[in-house]
């Protein structure tokens, strides 16, 4: 489908590098690959940097500044996964950006796509597992608090539980958090999500869809929201190193557009986010990171 053919676009980090010891765990390769298979399909935008008045409405003020300034411990540089420098931190800025520019592409054509965020293991005053600002907590504030949505819900389908969206919309009536995740798997201490839906090792592609349209989506119409967020992490595929399930990738494809579908159906507007992925096989990281948008573009263009 040429770009012409639909009113979608998206957004993409990968231009915006920052330094790593040699053989780090972070999986750089995926953002320009998923950026490269998809910009004959659509137009990919670089991300815009976010405000930090922004971040601040989600995260405590100092705790960003010291983060900016470099005024961080070693114990929260081992939380966070990266060591700290100015172009870590203006990375996660770039891609909470991406997640608030898909937002906004949302509520004006039904689709926001950011190929980077779902950094939902960020707290209030916490780094976690890559993760230094929350964009689905972030968006999910700018959507309530700037009267652009009146009910919000997050469905998080990375293999690890959002425990930082968790923690900062526990109290927030307005907004749904929804995951499935490994229930062994990291963080090993859990928050309490709206609805938390923690499966055993080695979930295969028909018992994951199963919880996924037996109980997920039947809460999602209960719920009744008017903007979706979609995390949708690839690290439930079997091979991911720090997954313990064993989708296919036909599996994670059906997945998707069971989830897009609804988004339709409903006629809620939805912003998918990247989340994780780390798969030893990367070629495989990248093409099932790209479906999300392969399968939005056939879902939510009448495909």
């Amino acid at each position: 489908m040429p770009p012409a053919a639909h009113p979608f676009r998206a957004y993409s980090p990968a231009d915006h590098g920052f330094p790593l010891p040699e053989g780090h765990r972070f999986p750089y390769y995926k953002y320009a690959g998923v950026r490269e298979r998809l910009r004959p399909l659509l137009p990919v935008l670089d991300t815009p940097a976010l405000p930090w008045a922004e971040a601040a409405r989600t995260h405590d003020p100092h705790w960003l500044r010291r983060w900016r300034r470099g005024e961080v411990g070693r114990a929260e540089e081992r939380a966070f996964g990266l060591p700290w420098s100015a172009g870590v931190v203006e990375r996660a800025r770039r891609a909470a950006g991406g997640s608030l520019a898909a937002l906004h592409d949302a509520l004006r054509v039904g689709w926001g796509a950011n190929l980077a965020g779902g950094t939902h293991h960020a707290f209030r005053e916490r780094a976690e597992g890559f993760c230094l600002i929350n964009d689905a907590a972030l968006l999910t504030r700018v959507a309530l608090e700037d009267g652009l949505a009146r009910r919000v819900a997050i469905i998080d389908l990375d293999v690890h539980q959002g425990n930082g969206t968790a923690a900062l919309l526990g109290a927030e009536a307005r907004a749904y958090t929804l995951s499935i995740h490994g229930e062994r798997n990291y963080p090993f201490r859990k928050e309490l999500s709206s609805l938390d839906l923690g499966l055993g090792d080695g979930v295969t592609d028909a018992q994951y869809l199963a919880v996924l349209r037996a109980q997920a989506l039947p809460a999602l119409d209960a719920f009744r929201p008017d903007l979706l967020l979609y995390l949708a992490g690839v690290d439930v595929l079997a091979g991911d190193r720090f997954g313990r399930f064993a989708l296919t990738l036909d599996g994670v494809r059906e997945r998707n557009r069971a989830v897009l579908g609804w988004a339709r159906a409903a006629g809620v507007p939805v912003v998918t986010m990247m989340a994780g992925g780390y798969n030893h096989d990367h070629a495989l990281t990248v093409e099932a990171h790209a479906s999300v948008v392969l399968d939005g573009l056939d879902v939510l263009s009448g495909g």
